[in-house]
This record gives C-alpha cells, sequence and structure tokens, in this order.
C-alpha cells in the first residue's frame, strides 16, 4: 500500500538509526493516595497507598539507576516539584548519572487542568523553582501527572522556557507545534503498551506478559525503522512500581533484548526534543 505523501514520514535519525530508544522514570510525591491502594476511597489519604509511593525513594529509584548504569543507558525522569523538595540529593544524583530531569507537576494525585491559566501557570512556575533549586539545572521538558494537560499547557510552558511536552498520544514521533513564543516539541507517549503501570500493575498481568508487549512493540518499529521510517520507542518505569525486585529481571530482559539490534540511537527526551527543533528551523531554511 502507498501511503499518501502527507502522512509520511521524513523524520530521520543520526547515522542513519532504526530506532530511537528512552527510558522515563517517573519520580513521584503524592497527598492522598498513590496509584496502589486496597480499600482506599479516592481523594481521602490513605497511609498504606502513600507507604507504597515511598518505596520510590527508598529502594526503587536507586535500584533502576544502578540497572540503567549497568546498561549504559540514561534516562529521563519525571519529577514532582514534592519529591524534588523532599528529596534533593536524589535529583542532584540523577543529574550527575547523566539522566535529564523534567517537570510532573507538584504532586501526582492533584490536576490543575480544569483550574484555569494562571494557577496552571503558577504550578509551572512552583515545579520549575523546586527542581532548579534541588539540582541546578532548570528542566526544559514537561509531563503533566496522567498526561492530563489542558487546553493552555503547551502556550504556558512555552512561555515559561521549557521546549517540550509529553501530554500527547497521537503519533509514533515528535513532531512540532507553533506557539505565541515559538516552535514547540510534542513528544507522543510511545509508552503505552511499554509502560509498568499499564502492562503490569493494573491489569495485574505477570512479568512476562510486560516482555511480551515490549517485545512485539519494539520489533514492530523497529521493521518499520529498518524500511526506512525510523521510529521512537519509550519504555517506562515508574520508581515506586518498575523499581520493586519482582519486574528487574524482566527490565533487565527488556534492555538486554534492545542491546541485541544494531542501528539503535539510546538518546534522552530532551535530545530528541532539541533534535526536532533543529529539524524544523532547517525544513523553514529550506522552504
Amino acid at each position: 500500500m502507498k501511503i499518501p505523501k502527507k502522512y509520511q514520514s521524513t523524520w530521520t535519525l543520526p547515522n542513519n538509526a532504526k530506532l530511537a530508544f528512552t527510558v522515563g522514570i517517573p519520580f513521584e510525591a503524592f497527598l492522598n493516595q498513590s496509584q496502589v491502594n486496597l480499600i482506599a476511597k479516592p481523594g481521602v489519604k490513605d497511609a498504606f497507598s502513600l507507604s507504597y509511593g515511598d518505596y520510590g525513594w527508598k529502594v526503587g529509584v536507586w535500584r533502576l539507576m544502578s540497572l540503567l548504569e549497568e546498561f549504559g543507558v540514561t534516562a529521563s525522569m519525571s519529577v514532582n516539584g514534592l519529591a524534588a523538595q523532599l528529596h534533593p540529593e536524589i535529583i542532584k544524583v540523577m543529574i550527575e548519572q547523566g539522566h535529564e530531569v523534567l517537570g510532573h507537576g507538584w504532586v501526582n494525585d492533584v490536576y490543575v487542568k480544569d483550574e484555569g491559566p494562571e494557577k496552571e501557570s503558577a504550578e509551572i512556575e512552583r515545579v520549575t523553582k523546586a527542581i532548579e533549586q534541588a539540582c541546578g539545572v532548570r528542566p526544559v521538558g514537561w509531563t503533566s501527572p496522567g498526561s492530563s494537560g489542558s487546553d493552555h499547557t503547551v502556550e504556558l510552558l512555552s512561555k515559561h522556557g521549557y521546549t517540550w511536552v509529553g501530554d500527547d498520544a497521537s503519533d509514533d514521533i515528535p513532531f512540532v507545534v507553533n506557539t505565541a513564543t515559538g516552535p514547540f516539541v510534542i513528544l507522543p507517549r510511545t509508552n503505552v503498551s511499554t509502560n509498568d503501570i499499564t502492562m503490569w500493575v493494573f491489569p495485574k498481568n505477570p512479568p512476562s506478559a510486560f516482555f511480551e508487549s515490549f517485545k512485539d512493540t519494539f520489533d514492530q518499529l523497529y521493521a518499520e525503522g529498518a524500511a526506512g521510517s525510523p521510529k521512537w520507542l519509550d519504555l517506562t518505569l515508574h520508581s515506586h512500581m518498575a523499581g520493586r525486585a519482582t519486574l528487574i529481571p524482566t527490565i533487565r530482559k527488556c534492555l538486554e533484548y534492545v542491546k541485541q539490534h544494531d542501528g539503535i540511537f539510546y538518546t534522552r527526551k530532551c535530545d530528541l526534543a532539541a533534535q526536532a527543533l533543529a529539524d524544523h528551523e532547517d525544513s523553514l531554511k529550506r522552504s
């Protein structure tokens, strides 16, 4: 089948790579509940659920960073503002290890998307300040908790100096949109089928199902890349979920599988966004 020209991708990767591969690690804090609880009512503070979230900073993030170091892979860390404020020493280690730190809302169980642009802008500013104070590096990327961005999010982030957002699921590759303050990159969620929360925690699948989903997704995208249309795959691992001992052997299996293939561009989301902006500028010069 011949795909119409306007739907054909012209995206390219360095060294003619077939597939861009990133790892995303949410490092989250919660006000009332984490994503996992036993009998808690929605919106009501629950000690057990909060303790489940605390596993991320106590154990999980260290286990995941150690595993990534073993494979020589750096990640994009989605950090809630409160998590940065409470654990600045961990955020510093992330930066020292070469990971990207991006904004992820103030806490992960409170959404501001329906409270208007002023409150949303204030939250962006608050999160940005907390991360910068924790590690000395100002974030350039953002993913809202639960990808719960509003109609104002892109414009507000661009105004605050951000270059990319991940609140989108409409494509396999980065794309650029125009804002009042200039071009801005959308990095779609290419991780719906390679995300611990959607493939392991919520559906209560065995770890083997996580690997099967990862492998099938990787194989399809890699084949498309080998055929001349490079794609991007993100592996998402929550600190307090995937950082538990049960899933680590499966994550190692996923990383080993990727390493068996040539033509992989190991990168971070901020680098993909920078490339997308550079490509956009080049296309404007050529037009």
